[in-house]
């Protein structure tokens, strides 16, 4: 069952409405834009669809269906009876919601943060699907794995993800109106103006069942959460890079993985990977900058091959 939002700013563009999808076996609640080949874009944590706001229009103007989920748990999308949280399950939901919204071999994805996480997985496991695949902030490869081991500022960033394995990150994190959602947002882009985006994870994250499906995806990441066997080979593609023409974009100042984890991509990276550092952006580069991330993004999609 869906539940409403408990805060909803008025759109930006009178051409993204809602609809909602059922799609690997999760009912997936949908922002949409424009006809045309699938553009489906994926967020992460803490986010919602909303930080598509400013690409979706520029994306049907350019020729795209351009659709944004709230992914699995993120009301209102429901809270997958699966209990499956791990990244792979992310990319079949990529796959599933291509079938269901019509994809072609012309279709493109997009994601951020977890949501790149799910679409080098996606891309990787079934590439006959994306024609082209565009990740921001979180790179492709071993780069983020390596940095974990051997780099200890990253670490230190990273220090969220290990208390939320701990069950006081479900007391924690909602106290004080979610204050420490914003504490995360001024850390990782800083001198960003975050308070409507907070405000819209507040909502997709109100119910302590969403809250408790956020946080599973990094129980099942680094901690006891349920690994499903069976996607095992998906799994493992999530730290591939993808063989389809890729631009990755990484904000200079991002806050929660540094940009010198980027650059350790772009040194590993095969030539149809394209890595690029955006100054004056943060984690959140696409709400940042929206017009010169938004330029580079269309720009390298509606490019042809090659």
């Amino acid at each position: 069952m869906f539940v409403a939002p408990m805060y909803r700013p008025p759109m930006p563009v009178a051409s993204i409405t809602t609809s909602t999808v059922t799609a690997n076996g999760v009912d997936f609640g949908l922002l949409e834009a424009g006809t045309g080949p699938l553009a489906l874009c994926l967020h992460g944590f803490p986010d919602t669809a909303q930080t598509w706001r400013h690409l979706l229009p520029r994306l049907a103007d350019a020729g795209f269906h351009a659709v944004a989920p709230f992914m699995r748990g993120y009301a209102p999308t429901s809270v997958p009876p699966d209990g499956r949280y791990q990244t792979a399950a992310l990319s079949t939901d990529a796959n599933a919601l291509h079938d269901v919204l019509g994809g072609d071999p012309g279709a493109v994805i997009i994601g951020h943060d977890w949501g790149a996480m799910a679409t080098w997985g996606a891309a990787n496991a079934e590439p006959q699907r994306w024609s082209k695949v565009v990740g921001l902030a979180v790179p492709p490869g071993s780069a983020m794995g390596t940095a974990f081991v051997t780099n200890l500022e990253q670490v230190q960033r990273s220090w969220y993800m290990f208390f939320f394995q701990h069950f006081l990150a479900d007391l924690v994190v909602p106290a004080n109106d979610f204050a420490f959602i914003s504490m995360l947002w001024a850390q990782w882009s800083p001198g960003y103006a975050a308070a409507d985006d907070v405000a819209l994870v507040r909502a997709a994250l109100h119910d302590p069942a969403n809250l408790a499906a956020a946080l599973g995806y990094y129980r099942a990441t680094l901690g006891d959460g349920y690994q499903d066997p069976e996607l095992a080979t998906i799994q493992a593609g999530v730290g591939e890079m993808p063989s389809q023409p890729t631009l990755y974009l990484h904000g200079a100042d991002d806050g929660c993985v540094g940009s010198e984890v980027a650059e350790a991509a772009r040194a590993t990276a095969p030539a149809n990977v394209t890595v690029e550092i955006v100054a004056g952006a943060g984690h959140f580069l696409q709400l940042e900058r929206p017009d010169f991330v938004n330029d580079r993004i269309v720009g390298f999609l509606t490019s042809p091959p090659g």
